[in-house]
């Protein structure tokens, strides 16, 4: 049965082609595999040299001189967590949140915004500790990890696209998700002041570009687009196709559509006001 159990987690998120799987499989998969080389290190009599090492060569360094010896780990860090609570929190909102932005998107943008936030999290945090002299005495030790940039990316941008849509929370009851992402978002500016201010910065980085994203998507600029092949097929103009009267979207029914969402919750759309939500989002 428990081999069931992993089989089916194994295939929802590595062979669904659900990036949003796919993406928390790998976080949890690095986590997993990192504590494990940190028990055997321990059981072993090891002093965790080695993990160290590990962590080192996956997180981005906070020195620039460092960084092109280690340029890959502005991908990798995005993957990595090494203590239980940083990744329950990061997986729990990047699956909510995720969940919402998918209904909405399609696969190659929740990757673009995923991996986008990631690194424009990783630049801010470059900027600030070779440039602000408070952060800059301690460039030199110190290192950037976690999903946090990404997943805020995710919360900022899904934000953004539907500011109305509500969510329940626990103590605070239904809240909107432009509330919730701008609470994130002024957490953040505050606690760059406290023990962790370089993922601070990293989650402003990552919000920055989630909310960059969305508005240049409704601009009609879909950024997860850049690295498609251009197809080489001349388009031929249809010179009796007929402009329809509907180009605009009915702002009244958008209204009613949220507001439907903020009382019954998303779930309780139509199909053809899901469409319509959707339609809206890309004007």
């Amino acid at each position: 049965m428990n081999r069931s159990i992993f089989g089916e987690l194994y295939n929802k998120a590595f062979r669904s082609g659900n990036p949003l799987f796919l993406f928390i499989g790998i976080n949890i998969v690095v986590f997993i595999a990192i504590n494990i080389f940190s028990l055997g290190e321990f059981l072993s009599g090891g002093q965790g040299f080695g993990l160290k090492w590990i962590l080192k060569h996956l997180s981005v360094p906070a020195s620039y001189v460092e960084l092109p010896f280690k340029f890959w780990t502005i991908l990798t860090y995005m993957f990595v967590q090494k203590d239980f609570f940083h990744i329950l929190f990061n997986m729990l909102w990047l699956y909510w949140l995720g969940q919402i932005f998918m209904d909405f998107l399609n696969k190659k943008q929740f990757i673009f915004t995923y991996l986008s936030g990631g690194i424009s999290g990783a630049l801010l945090y470059l900027l600030a500790y070779n440039l602000i002299p408070v952060f800059m005495s301690n460039a030199s030790n110190s290192i950037l990890l976690g999903s946090s940039a990404s997943v805020m990316a995710i919360v900022v941008a899904t934000a953004t696209l539907v500011p109305d849509y509500t969510i329940r929370l626990m103590l605070f009851g239904n809240v909107k998700l432009k509330y919730l992402a701008l609470a994130y978002f002024f957490l953040d500016i505050i606690s760059m002041s406290g023990a962790n201010p370089g993922g601070s910065i990293a989650h402003i980085g990552g919000a920055i570009m989630g909310f960059v994203f969305i508005k240049q998507l409704q601009n009609g600029n879909d950024f997860s687009k850049l690295f498609e092949k251009k197809s080489k097929l001349k388009v031929v103009k249809n010179t009796n196709t007929k402009a329809t009267k509907n180009d605009f979207t009915d702002q009244a029914a958008i209204d009613s559509i949220l507001d439907k969402i903020s009382k019954s919750g998303y779930e309780s759309l139509s199909k053809a006001e899901k469409e319509e939500l959707f339609k809206a989002s890309k004007k």
